[in-house]
């Protein structure tokens, strides 16, 4: 098989199943949507895929036909087969569910905001400061401009307390550096978080799977699981957890709070979604400040482009915290700090959260009356929908990948030994809310119909 780069893309047609020219049309997608091939790159003639894969001319045929009109390739007569330039209104393709991004709100130019930043930054800011290395977790002003961004689930925090890390992701692994080692237990919901699952597993840690029901963890199970496994830490997700949308209460919060220090067990709180309810609930963290690390992200209440996070530690783990960060990660991007915490200062930070909020709500509402049967708050990012009878393990995102649209189903949530099904819908991949409409309406009739 060929290992030349603009042919290497045929090996991933090997373990795929299906028809051969949809495996590879399969085989091309993947290889643009992780970056081995990209805009502009150009693909082999249809006679040369077919001398080297062994197949014949129609197959590769049919299979460029099926990537043209997914909108992954485009032909020029007389110089070839080039992928596709993707923007963000270029929807003709794979219409993706599966990834959990906030939707741009209509009523800001996102790329105007961030150009008028930039600069004001850039003008008072001396270059040099910018691009050089950046000790500890973030200036006292950014600290300062964070506490008061995490107001309304925290209260009123000590900058000193709130350290600025280089997104979330990176700050799980840091934190798990940090409070477990290799072989030690660690307590998580059923359905949970993949990241956090790859950053267990890269640590060696044993995850053993908390029973939930529609707010979240359960505190008898939780409780009892303590006592027999002696965790180093619980991970949860309290508000709009990923991928189920159980959100805690103020009482189950007040409960989960409760058995964690009752069993001398910190609590990771991963509140990527926290400030996203109107009227957001107390965070873990403002219920046991001594135990809980709190972690909160820009990347779903901003942009995901913003990769910062903000990580809230219990005042005598400041320190050590700070450590565990630096390892992971020296620093975050000083320009995106600088951006984040001036958007913060102005109050632009605000507005695109209130954009971002108002599009979530529309979208939410379009999909209870698309989808009635899949579960999650009004101002959700996502829904998440249990496997209707009748559909086997993996058949639906499969069955929903012929028509055009990319889900994402429980397996790739499940913790050891959970068993399961369901898929989570995004709701704000899709650029435009029509896309998202007709995407939600294709997968319905799907359902309605059944597995064939």
């Amino acid at each position: 098989m060929p290992s030349n780069p603009s042919t290497a893309w045929l090996k991933r047609a090997e373990g795929l199943i299906g028809p051969a020219y949809k495996r590879l049309a399969q085989a091309l997608e993947a290889a643009i949507a992780q970056g081995e091939l990209q805009a502009g790159d150009q693909i082999p003639a249809q006679r040369e895929v077919a001398r080297l894969v062994g197949v014949d001319f129609t197959t590769v045929t049919r299979a460029y036909a099926l990537a043209r009109e997914r909108g992954l390739i485009e032909g020029t007569t007389g110089r070839g087969t080039f992928v596709r330039s993707q923007t963000g209104e270029d929807e003709a393709g794979l219409v993706d569910l599966s990834m959990n991004l906030p939707p741009q709100p209509r009523s800001l130019n996102l790329s105007a905001l961030l150009r008028e930043t930039t600069g004001a930054v850039l003008a008072r800011t001396d270059p040099a400061v910018l691009l050089a290395y950046h000790p500890g977790a973030g200036s006292l002003a950014q600290r300062a401009a964070a506490a008061s961004w995490l107001a309304p689930t925290l209260g009123e925090i000590a900058p000193e307390r709130v350290l600025i890390g280089s997104g979330a992701q990176t700050a799980l692994s840091a934190l798990l550096e940090l409070l477990a080692a290799p072989g030690d237990a660690i307590i998580v919901e059923a359905l949970t978080y993949p990241g956090l699952l790859t950053a267990a597993a890269r640590r060696g840690l044993h995850v053993i799977p908390c029973p939930m029901d529609a707010e979240g963890l359960e505190p008898g199970a939780l409780a009892r699981l303590c006592a027999a496994h002696a965790p180093r830490a619980i991970y949860c997700n309290p508000t709009f957890q990923n991928p189920t949308t159980a959100t805690m209460s103020q009482a189950r919060r007040e409960a989960i709070a409760a058995v964690a220090k009752a069993a001398a067990v910190p609590i990771l709180e991963d509140d990527a979604y926290g400030l996203l309810p109107a009227a957001p609930l107390p965070a873990l963290a403002s219920l046991w400040p001594e135990g809980v690390f709190h972690i909160a992200t820009t990347a779903k209440t901003l942009s995901p482009g913003l990769r910062i996070a903000f990580v809230v530690a219990p005042e005598d783990r400041v320190a050590e915290t700070t450590r565990a960060l630096h390892a992971i990660a020296q620093m975050p991007a000083p320009l995106m700090a600088a951006v984040v915490t001036a958007w913060i200062r102005d109050g632009d930070a605000l507005r695109v959260l209130d954009g971002v909020r108002r599009e979530a709500v529309e979208r939410r509402r379009l999909a209870a009356e698309l989808l009635p049967a899949a579960v999650g708050g009004p101002e959700s990012l996502h829904i998440w929908l249990d496997l209707p009878s009748g559909w086997s393990r993996g058949r639906l995102p499969e069955a929903a990948r012929a028509r055009g649209l990319s889900l994402v189903d429980a397996e790739s949530f499940r913790a050891p030994g959970v068993t399961r099904e369901g898929v989570r819908l995004s709701l704000g991949a899709p650029g435009k809310a029509a896309t998202l409409a007709r995407a939600l309406r294709e997968l319905a009739g799907l359902l309605t119909a059944g597995p064939a």
